[in-house]
């Protein structure tokens, strides 16, 4: 591959397919010996939530992460790198995000696929609110405490 890597990021209402996305990431490419995946579902919370409502502010959202995404292909040596974020109502068993990394070693893919995740999960700007089964509004999902704190341990560049 000529040039450097530049990150995938997408946002969207829609799902996804896992497999298209990590053969549109690979296809033709034999310097790629390792992908990462990791693909995160809504969870149904104790079988209470009807949906997980996720918003972001457009081209915000995207631009900061293809920032952080733009720091992972600084940090480690990647052939590819693909976030894909919903947002929406999300059904539990639905797909959230995904995030793949491609490298020639695994070291790296595993390396950079945790650091987006990491990310995502404690500073991505998005907000999430909850819908019950019995027809009531949960309220906004505040960040996970242990998602921000597993952030911590990446040191930024310098």
């Amino acid at each position: 591959m000529t040039g450097a890597v530049v990150p995938f990021v997408r946002i969207q209402a829609q799902d996804f397919d896992v497999a298209a996305e990590i053969a549109r990431l690979t296809q033709g490419r034999a310097d790629i010996g390792a992908v990462v995946t990791f693909s995160g579902l809504c969870r149904d919370e104790a079988g209470s939530l009807s949906a997980l409502e996720l918003e972001h502010y457009p081209g915000m959202a995207e631009a900061e992460i293809a920032r952080i995404a733009t720091e992972a292909i600084e940090r480690w040596p990647l052939q590819g790198l693909t976030a894909i974020h919903r947002h929406g109502k999300i059904a539990p068993g639905e797909n959230i995000v995904l995030v793949v990394a491609a490298s020639a070693h695994r070291h790296a893919a595993f390396e950079a696929a945790n650091f987006l995740m990491d990310y995502l999960k404690s500073r991505a700007p998005f907000w999430k609110k909850e819908h019950r089964i019995d027809g009531s509004e949960g309220g906004w999902v505040d960040a996970n405490e242990a998602d921000a704190k597993a952030a911590q341990r990446w040191k930024p560049l310098e």
